[in-house]
């Protein structure tokens, strides 16, 4: 990274709080011409003394005491943040690019995301060619900086634009996961990935030290109240019966509340003329993450209504769960961006759908299907 993109990223965060100008300022006067970045925080604005701080420092690189927003960057600053690639090599590329910008992610993580993307002919942002979003990513930066929304920075989870979920009886220290604020890529303002399979969705999530959500994570999460174990699932029976008990007694809320309004969410664009029926002619015309404060739960997880439908796993025993290293089978959670004319399916938090493309497995992709991930902090309780 260049030392101006550096800059340009760095004096985009600030505390939470803070006046922006002076920490702005002060940045900016002890990051002298040629010195190299790699030292510095890419989460927060330094302090005077952190600015010189090695990799000795706190392990998310963040002033021992200081609360710090996430970086909120200019998308002009970052490599082809507002150009629309004409192939799906260069979307990808562009996507990494700005991945390891804002992850400060090294040569050898990028190449390994590069690799798992390689090997699909659609895993991606959606098709070139028949995608077409409805907003763009500096309309998504202006519109959060003017509503002031700024994410603050989560020791807990020691990655960037990650959250910790907990009983909502608990407290935060005592959170035994993390999930990603945004679908992913995992940043804000950045379109979602698509056409990615729950299986090359799990990997991608290991190569960040991270793991695909389980079911009652991505649930709790939304509902902003993580329940234990015992109550999630019922191990004595089958899919379907498991999630029709679920079903049957679930409460009913959204992210953003207990009344329904996909007004809030990313659910009012179009699908391409192009698309019949589900299949590569198909457009993503997904929104940028983040680009609806509203449509945010409790905990701070954006867009798990609207924007891109996301894969977990659903475990079908104990041994399944994330948590222990098991893998359930696919799930598929939330809504998607045309859910104000038409909603295909419920899309409320704790909602669990029946058996669906059983015979892809984890194989299954579509236009409209993404992800997030998830991150264990300290080890679970046993149920």
């Amino acid at each position: 990274m260049t030392r101006a993109l550096f800059v340009s990223v760095v004096l985009a965060a600030v505390a939470c709080g803070s006046d922006p100008t002076s920490e702005s300022a002060a940045t900016a006067s002890m990051i002298a011409p040629g010195s190299s970045p790699t030292n510095l925080s890419m989460s927060a604005a330094p302090t005077p003394s952190a600015a010189t701080t090695s990799s000795a420092g706190p392990a998310d690189g963040l002033p021992p005491g200081r609360a710090a927003c996430e970086v909120e960057y200019d998308p002009q600053a970052l490599p082809d943040a507002d150009t629309e690639s004409k192939t799906l090599a260069d979307q990808r590329e562009a996507m990494i690019g700005r991945m390891k910008v804002m992850l400060n992610l090294d040569d050898a993580v990028a190449q390994k995301i590069r690799d798992i993307f390689g090997r699909s002919k659609m895993a991606g942002q959606g098709n070139p060619e028949t995608t077409k979003h409805p907003m763009s990513r500096s309309e998504c930066v202006e519109k959060r900086r003017t509503q002031g929304i700024r994410d603050e920075r989560e020791r807990l989870c020691a990655s960037p634009f990650m959250v910790p979920i907990f009983d909502a009886t608990a407290r935060k220290e005592d959170a035994a996961v993390c999930i990603d604020r945004y679908e992913f890529p995992g940043l804000p303002c950045e379109y979602p990935a698509t056409w990615v399979t729950a299986s090359a969705a799990a990997e991608l999530c290991g190569t960040l030290g991270k793991r695909l959500c389980d079911a009652h994570e991505w649930e709790g999460a939304c509902a902003g109240d993580l329940r234990p174990i015992g109550e999630e699932y019922d191990f004595t029976l089958n899919r379907d019966s498991m999630s029709a008990v679920q079903n049957g007694k679930r409460k009913i809320t959204w992210a953003y509340g207990e009344k329904k309004d996909h007004a809030k969410c990313g659910t009012n664009s179009t699908k391409s003329k192009e698309c019949t029926a589900s299949g590569w002619k198909c457009g993503s015309n997904t929104y940028p993450a983040g680009a609806f404060p509203e449509c945010k739960s409790a905990f701070g997880v954006y867009d798990q209504h609207g924007n891109a439908a996301e894969h977990m796993l659903l475990p079908l025993r104990k041994a399944d769960l994330g948590s222990s290293g098991g893998k359930g089978v696919a799930e598929m959670k939330g809504s998607w961006f045309i859910f104000q004319k038409h909603e295909a399916h419920k899309d409320d938090c704790r909602w669990r759908a029946n058996s669906w493309h059983d015979d892809e497995g984890l194989n299954h992709a579509n236009y409209h299907l993404g992800f997030r991930c998830c991150k264990d902090i300290r080890p679970l309780k046993s149920p």
